[in-house]
């Protein structure tokens, strides 16, 4: 098993010595027994955090060819090693467990409260592990003196939004929580976790199915109140201030981060990547989509700032790129936040809906049953293409959201169960996914160097896992031609790796654009991690991190089962794509070569 102390050359007493100082720990919750108690942070998990941290102990603790729903799988949080403090960015929050959807090893990450609520608390890792024995759903609560387990009946079917806006007027607008909707409840493999932001509303463990092992412990909800807690220790302070400005300059100053996301969300990728030609269209038949000006983050924004509503907002507690939103509707009413560009392509270009406000409503309600919007969009794309909604229709696509899956009919069960479940049951080979996972909004054929991601993330289909779109599209940190094979299994390679670690630290993906053109500010990363805990890191240590947790994950995945032959696209994507007529030609050899490091 990995070792980070090992892998860095720490000594294991300097970690010792100094999570004492810090008051770290871990809590860990029984479902089976319904018990609960604190543990000392042992010695082969000192100095992780985030994915580091879930990875190694799923891949410890749990037994890769178990039943993902069963009572050996874990549901493990962990924040990252610099959540909480003044670090910009640095409040997300990873949930690792054995994925219902991919039958992998899975870390999702999200912002909102949460993670900052736990670090304040001193807790490194919250593990939670069996199955209960009774028939009832049961809520956990933490706080400075650990964390209880309590029956819970008023809230069991509720979407998202009642049940955070419920806990959140029992318990405080400051107190964390950690929820699952009906999707969860009927442990569906589509079924996220959804987090409670600084506004009361939603950000998501999007990816994976971690909602359906949070309803298979039948845990409805988890609140944190760090009221009282030890809080954030800073070993060296001075020297993580100078630090963390670092980070803070080139976040502001680097065109996308500092300019590009504030102004237009992550839906500013539409227009370019509709100019590139690599914007999936009607299940991946077209690289362009012909209504881009209904959709684009430059619409959405001047539609938001018309109604009044808020075009830029952080997820977190010390967001400074605010690439977030509120949308609202023609009357000036809330409608969703984080209305994000994968969410508008899939219904948008995917499913082709031209309607922006459609779209919204269709984000909403896939926030408040509680399933993952990329995989929920995907799969409507599917069920449209088994014809069982026309394409476009916006309004038929939120009923079968509301209705079916909300209330677990028959077809909401196979649509619920995501992109895979619902072509498999109607006879499609047109289904785009990997490892079961459905792929995001960038096609490989025009975009080489995301394909190669998708293809052998251990994650399934996943574009942050190593987000090419950098240097294939946006020429961020170099240019690597994203229509040709060349460098495209290092570019990915590369990526993955350095995000491996970013998941690690708290830190948001997106501080990845400064990082890759401002050397200063991948330094001041680390150099944030030294002042934090009083250590000694360098590049090599961080770069020897990422490497460590992908052959973590990598080597659970094949105890699992999966092969080389895992680690492929789809064979339609053999199909010329227009306007480029570019095909997926990388080969399976050259694939394979991925894991050489």
């Amino acid at each position: 098993m990995y070792s980070q102390q090992e892998s860095l050359g720490i000594e294991e007493s300097s970690f010792e010595e100094k999570e004492a100082e810090m008051g770290e720990k871990i809590i860990r919750i029984d479902m089976t027994t319904l018990s609960t108690k604190t543990e000392l942070v042992p010695g082969e998990l000192k100095g992780l955090g985030g994915r580091g941290l879930t990875s190694t102990i799923v891949a410890s603790e749990v037994p890769p060819t178990c039943e993902p729903l069963g009572r050996y799988n874990k549901l493990v949080f962990a924040p990252g090693l610099l959540t909480a403090t003044a670090a910009a960015n640095s409040g997300r929050l990873s949930a690792g467990f054995k994925s219902p959807l991919t039958g992998g090893i899975k870390e999702s990450n999200a912002g909102g409260t949460a993670a900052q609520n736990l670090e304040r608390l001193g807790i490194k890792a919250l593990i939670i592990e069996g199955l209960p024995m009774k028939d009832a759903w049961y809520a956990i609560h933490i706080n400075k003196d650990g964390a209880t387990i309590r029956e819970e009946t008023a809230l069991i079917g509720k979407g998202t939004y009642e049940v955070i806006s419920t806990l959140s007027e029992k318990l405080g607008k400051k107190t964390g929580v950690l929820t699952i909707g009906p999707a969860g409840e009927f442990r569906m493999a589509s079924a996220n976790i959804s987090v409670k932001d600084p506004d009361g509303n939603i950000r998501s463990h999007g990816r994976g199915g971690g909602g359906a092992v949070m309803g298979s412990k039948k845990i409805k909800y988890i609140t944190i109140d760090d009221t009282g807690g030890p809080g954030i220790t800073i070993a060296e302070p001075e020297k993580f201030k100078t630090q963390a400005r670092i980070l803070a300059k080139g976040l502001l100053d680097h065109p996308v981060t500092g300019q590009g996301l504030p102004a237009y969300g992550t839906n500013v990728l539409i227009n370019i990547l509709n100019e590139a030609g690599g914007l999936p269209t009607k299940n991946f038949r077209f690289g362009t989509v012909d209504h881009p000006e209904k959709i684009c983050g430059e619409t959405m924004h001047d539609v938001i700032k018309a109604r009044d509503g808020v075009t830029s907002h952080g997820c977190h507690a010390g967001c400074i790129i605010k690439c977030s939103q509120m949308y609202v509707n023609p009357q000036g009413e809330y409608v969703t936040s984080g209305f994000e560009y994968e969410t508008i392509w899939g219904l948008g270009c995917a499913c082709t809906i031209s309607d922006l406000d459609d779209i919204a409503l269709c984000d909403r309600v896939m926030d408040d049953v509680g399933i993952d919007s990329i995989e929920g969009a995907v799969l409507m794309s599917v069920a449209m293409e088994a014809g069982i909604l026309p394409w476009g229709d916006g309004k038929g696509t939120y009923r079968l959201i509301n209705e079916d899956i909300r209330n677990g009919t028959p077809l909401g069960r196979v649509l619920g169960n995501g992109t895979g479940s619902v072509g498999r049951t109607y006879g499609l080979t047109r289904i785009p996914v990997v490892k079961n996972q459905a792929i995001p909004a960038y096609d490989p054929r025009a975009i080489k160097g995301i394909g190669v991601t998708y293809a052998t993330s251990t994650m399934g289909a996943d574009h942050t896992s190593g987000y090419s779109i950098m240097a294939n599209i946006l020429k961020v940190g170099g240019f690597v031609d994203p229509l040709q094979k060349e460098g495209q299994v290092e570019l990915s390679r590369n990526l993955q790796i350095a995000t491996a670690v970013l998941d690690s630290t708290g830190l948001c993906l997106f501080v990845a654009f400064p990082v890759l053109d401002m050397p200063e500010t991948f330094s001041a990363i680390y150099e944030m991690i030294n002042a934090r805990y009083g250590l000694n890191l360098t590049a090599a240590d961080v770069a020897e991190l990422g490497k460590s947790i992908l052959k973590t994950e990598h080597e659970f995945n094949i105890a699992a089962g999966f092969t080389s032959e895992d680690d492929r696209l789809p064979e339609f994507f053999e199909e010329a794509i227009p306007p480029h007529n570019a095909v997926w030609d990388m080969t399976n050899a050259e694939i394979d070569t991925f894991w050489n490091f």
